[in-house]
């Protein structure tokens, strides 16, 4: 059972067609710059980490790409059997929920060289802990 006439349905398909066109458009058009990191005074506090971050971890970037592949700072690394990686929230994050997103991380190695605990930054933490880029060389 048709629910709408043939004759509406032709006069609207052009129009919608030739809008969704108009908002492709626009949406390359308008490609935003990545945002400079704020300042640590303007963020909101965050809570407490339980249980806390090791002192001995590593910052990085951490991409999982297949369970338990994964690229740490582009390097081919490997996820270990028990391995914990904890959101921004403190629970519990499964590898495949954040396959193939980038994320600021801070991580441990167990003895053979497998990722064993991430925890995931928040926005303050990633200002805190991101090293500090070297300042550029000038040859003269």
């Amino acid at each position: 059972m048709n629910r709408w006439p043939r004759s509406i349905l032709c006069l609207l398909l052009p129009a919608l067609l030739s809008l969704s066109g108009l908002n492709a458009a626009a949406q390359e058009q308008t490609t935003p710059a990545p945002a400079p990191l704020p300042a640590l005074q303007d963020l909101p506090p965050d809570p407490q980490r339980i249980p806390p971050i090791s002192p001995r971890a590593k910052f990085g970037v951490l991409r999982v790409v297949a369970p338990p592949d994964a690229l740490l700072d582009g390097k081919p690394a490997r996820l270990s059997p028990g391995a914990r990686i904890r959101g921004t929230n403190n629970l519990l994050v499964m590898s495949a929920a954040i396959a193939g997103q980038d994320l600021k991380v801070l991580y441990t190695l167990e003895p053979m060289g497998l990722v064993h605990e991430v925890w995931i930054l928040t926005l303050r933490e990633t200002v805190i802990h991101t090293p500090p880029k070297p300042l550029p060389t000038t040859s003269y």
